[in-house]
């Protein structure tokens, strides 16, 4: 768990000096780096640069890519081919990376909160000041809480009854080379607690501060805000399998009329433009201060290429009269060994033009990670066993705003299936097909063929061309890291089953 530990980014890296007691001149320590409110909102826009990186690029493509929906293009030069191809391992890189960069954000947030303690402490803050160190240590615990979910999603198994492994816990900052210190695995009851503390702890701050300044209480907000907090909190609820707490935190957004889902004329736009009243939260960015693509992980900047495109199977779950076909595909004619092949390709990240900075597309959006149709579809499968007239009714909701002259009906027996079909649909390459996929326990097979595009069928990637995995799979759940693995004493023993 070395990277768990290592110091702040933040920090220059100390010169030598004869007198090793002595700090070296201009340089910051961890007691120093932050004395006062303006030193606590410059570190701020740091966490909210974590956070725009844990929501754009790798942490949402790549879990999806070794899901059921989409194919390797012979040619791709093997770009994400491993996991697409269902050869997970403890190995590789990019998982590594995610797990090291999510320990970094935590170790971050944990010195921000620590700085913030000690300060209002020691310092006789105006009211003011208090108010403002009081909103940034909200969102410190929010994004721990983020950092801890997004880690529990994809390195632990279902709830059940919370006696599994959970996560390594780390909430003091703490940085030392004694692997004594370093930290097991928690259970997973242990590390939901943490992070349901955590956010609710947000969730205050932030009401708190709504009370002073509601700016941030409104559509497309680049900050965060007490609905942001319970929509994550909705969201993590879900996967816990708590559906009360689920359909509670759901409702209260969903409630306050603050947003509303985005009108059929405006969907594609919503994409394009990164514009939607259904927007809770959206990661500032600009053509000088972009987020990752995740486009490029399936279309080529050149336009004449695919790496992934979607499987036949998932162009059909969706009927003529969705918005969401035309924007989620288009056709392109691909060059693919020397021939032109028109098919369809995911455009749901055709790229911003605000973000263009160049003559060639870039494909990067503005991430949206918390929107209100997750949370009618989140309040439609929460209520599902108990309250099938509420679920069909957030089920009917979100439909009439997506598929044209839609006509409201009620289902009964296959109520459940209807709603995961829904949540399939809207949420397509956002990131959730694998935690869905094991919190239903259901499994996959790709489907091989393409008999919208015969010709596409020479031209998959064979090796994952018909993957399947059966209910409960092990590489529904990712492997720790074998480098944490080495380095954290405390883990051995601990890896995930099957690796």
């Amino acid at each position: 768990m070395k990277k768990i530990f290592l110091v702040l980014c933040m920090f220059g890296a100390l010169i030598t000096s004869c007198d090793m007691d002595k700090m070296p001149y201009g340089s910051l320590d961890d007691e120093t780096g932050i004395q006062s409110v303006e030193d606590c909102a410059r570190f701020r826009n740091n966490l909210y640069g974590r956070l725009r990186s844990y929501t754009s690029g790798i942490y949402v493509y790549l879990s999806d890519l070794q899901m059921d929906q989409f194919h390797g293009i012979i040619g791709n030069g093997n770009r994400n081919g491993v996991i697409n191809n269902g050869n997970i391992l403890s190995s590789d890189t990019d998982i590594e990376s995610m797990w090291a960069s999510m320990y970094a954000g935590i170790a971050s947030c944990n010195y921000l909160i620590g700085r913030i303690e000690s300060l209002k402490e020691s310092v006789d803050f105006s009211d003011e000041e208090l108010t403002r160190l009081n909103l940034y240590e909200g969102e410190a615990l929010f994004l721990r809480g983020f950092c801890y979910y997004w880690l529990t999603d994809h390195f632990c198994g279902l709830y059940g009854d919370g006696s599994g492994m959970g996560m390594p816990l780390v909430t003091e900052y703490n940085p030392t080379g004694d692997m004594a210190q370093y930290p097991p695995r928690s259970t997973q009851r242990e590390t939901y607690e943490r992070i349901e503390q955590d956010l609710e702890d947000a969730y205050d701050a932030l009401v708190a501060y709504e009370r002073v300044d509601d700016s941030a209480v409104a559509p497309e907000s680049h900050y965060l805000s007490s609905y942001v907090v319970l929509a994550l909190q909705a969201r993590v609820a879900l996967t816990k399998g708590d559906n009360t707490t689920a359909l509670l935190k759901a409702e209260q957004v969903i409630n306050s009329q603050i947003y509303t889902l985005t009108d059929i004329d405006n969907y594609i736009a919503m994409w394009t433009d990164d514009e939607g009243s259904e927007i809770l939260f959206r990661p500032y960015m600009s053509d000088v201060e972009l987020g990752s693509s995740i486009g490029t992980a399936y279309l080529s900047i050149y336009e004449n290429f695919a790496d992934y495109i979607p499987t036949y199977d998932v162009l059909a779950i969706y009927p003529e009269n969705d918005v969401r076909f035309a924007a989620f595909f288009n056709v392109w004619y691909m060059t693919i060994e020397g021939s032109e092949m028109p098919g369809y390709v995911f455009f749901k990240y055709p790229g911003n033009p605000d973000l263009k900075v160049g003559a060639t597309p870039n494909f990067v959006n503005m991430t949206k990670p918390f929107r209100l149709s997750e949370l009618y579809l989140i309040a439609a499968e929460a209520s599902a066993s108990t309250n099938p007239t509420k679920a069909n009714q957030y089920l009917n909701d979100l439909r009439e705003k997506r598929l044209d002259a839609y006509e409201r009906r009620e289902y009964s027996s296959t109520l459940v299936d209807e709603i995961r079909l829904e949540r399939q649909r809207e949420l397509l390459g956002e990131g959730f097909r694998m935690s869905d996929l094991r919190r239903w326990g259901l499994g996959f097979q790709r489907r091989a063929d393409h008999p919208e595009a015969s010709w596409l069928n020479d031209v998959i990637v064979r090796t994952g061309a018909g993957l399947s995995y059966p209910a409960g799979d092990y590489r529904f759940v990712w492997p720790i890291p074998t480098p944490e693995i080495e380095a954290n004493p405390q883990l051995d023993g601990q890896q995930n089953p099957g690796y």
